[in-house]
């Protein structure tokens, strides 16, 4: 086996990562620890690593994430040094959100840092995820008290490059409803066009006093039109901890109150508190609207979970982490929109996924989604955000007809991260389509002349 690969925290996105490497690298061998109590795994994965990789004059290329302290694998087996070491960031711990300055432990942001100084070669999975790591290293040892290193940033960014996350699609066909198999390619640039001014156009749309129109001052003749909210029953399943789902089987598919997903981990960096107060303050405000909380769940849920459960009940459609991925994306196609209130998000798989599934974005424009999507799918303030749902609650019809474009290059295929900021070009590589990803791995991995990754096919498995 000449291709080590190692990851600490074996699940979500670093999991997808590892899989489909060992899939398409012809030559390795995989050594992990499952996603669990992640604080220990960053802390003492080394350890078990040194023991558990056997010795063998074989190994080529060590490739790893960043929550293992790659230095002191290093110092642990002196004969994985002589490896070509690639390091990959999934996130970054300089910049991770804490509630206070002082909770956040600088340990896990050093282990980092010593990471890169040993790696050969240091990859993110976007520009913001590069950038904002570097230009955090030297105020980060400004906490130090004294004899504090000096310019670490320069010695570790000739090593850095953007690896944008390599995305294997699943073909969602099956799953898509009527108008979302309308959209799917081969439609024409003028009608999307058309409906994208709809909805611009829409989100201004305002009496003479300045506020939005209200739900009950549409049309009730418009099949688009949104009914004030009516009391759902909901069935609730009586497994712990399951999901519970609504079934409005009283509207039609074509006028069916707007389906809104929120597909991100139950914790506090991603926000839950502005998604919930504003599914709140949509109800509180007369609008029809359904909505589904998906994404895994840790030891530490936040208390709005469990309020918003009971406040918003009868708009829940679907609650709760949902194991099946068949279920998972078939939730995600049932959805007209796909919201992120992320205050951490260094790529954001859930959104692309929910993207491919048909689901209109909206983000915040801030950390990557400015990278990946286009100006009209952020917002700048929480009541943007709610203003803009607001408008689509009262057209649905508008954000179901609307062609998702999925990366600011006009060229861009399925996965289509945006061209970086002009000072940034030398590090940054902007992908298209998916074997191009796939491509830049394989040649990531080589080193004189020998490749060990399978050549990349130039089929893609989206839909």
């Amino acid at each position: 086996m000449s291709v080590l690969l190692l990851e600490a925290f074996h699940g979500g996105s670093h999991q997808q990562l590892i899989d489909l490497l060992q899939a398409n690298i012809e030559d390795c061998v995989t050594y992990t620890l499952p996603a669990k109590k992640w604080h220990w795994r960053a802390r003492t994965a080394a350890l078990y690593f040194m023991q558990a990789i056997p010795a063998s004059p074989s190994y080529r290329v060590l490739l790893t994430s960043s929550v293992l302290n790659l230095a002191e694998l290093v110092a642990l087996r002196p004969d994985l040094g002589r490896l070509k070491k690639i390091l990959y960031f999934h996130e970054n711990q300089l910049v991770y959100p804490v509630r206070k300055s002082q909770e956040r432990d600088f340990q896990y942001g050093y282990n980092q840092v010593l990471s890169c100084l040993v790696a050969d070669t240091v990859a993110f999975n976007s520009c913001f995820n590069m950038e904002s790591f570097l230009s955090s290293i030297p105020s980060f040892f400004k906490t130090m008290p004294d004899h504090r290193p000096r310019d670490l940033d320069k010695l570790i960014r000739p090593k850095c490059q953007v690896l944008y996350f390599p995305i294997r699609f699943s073909n969602v066909t099956r799953f898509l409803p009527e108008h979302k198999l309308q959209n799917r390619p081969g439609q024409s640039q003028g009608d999307d066009i058309t409906q994208r001014q709809k909805v611009n156009d829409l989100v201004d749309q305002r009496r003479t006093d300045g506020s939005l129109l209200s739900a009950s001052e549409v049309s009730s003749d418009s099949p688009e039109g949104c009914v004030r909210t009516q009391s759902l029953t909901v069935n609730r399943r009586q497994e712990s901890g399951g999901p519970h789902q609504c079934e409005p089987a009283q509207f039609p598919p074509s006028a069916r109150p707007l389906r809104i997903v929120w597909p991100h981990r139950w914790e506090h960096d991603k926000d839950p508190e502005l998604f919930f107060n504003t599914m709140l303050k949509l109800k509180e405000r007369g609008f029809s609207f359904h909505f589904s909380v998906l994404g895994e769940t840790f030891t530490d849920v936040p208390d709005i979970f469990a309020e918003a459960k009971v406040r918003l009940a009868d708009h829940i459609l679907h609650w709760g982490f949902l194991p099946s991925k068949e279920d998972y994306l078939n939730a995600l196609c049932q959805a007209d929109v796909v919201v992120s209130t992320a205050k951490h998000e260094f790529f954001g798989v859930a959104m692309l996924e929910a993207v491919h599934c048909g689901c209109y974005p909206l983000c915040p424009k801030a950390l990557v989604y400015p990278e990946i999507f286009p100006a009209e799918y952020l917002y700048s303030t929480p009541e943007q955000l709610c203003k803009r749902l607001q408008a689509f609650c009262t057209r649905p019809g508008i954000v179901r007809r609307h062609s998702v474009k999925e990366g600011n290059n006009p060229a861009a295929g399925p996965l289509t991260p945006g061209v970086c900021k002009e000072e940034q070009e030398e590090h940054c590589q902007s992908p298209t389509l998916h074997h191009r990803l796939s491509r830049s791995w394989w040649m990531l991995s080589s080193k004189s002349g020998k490749r060990s990754l399978k050549r990349p096919s130039d089929t893609s498995s989206g839909a």
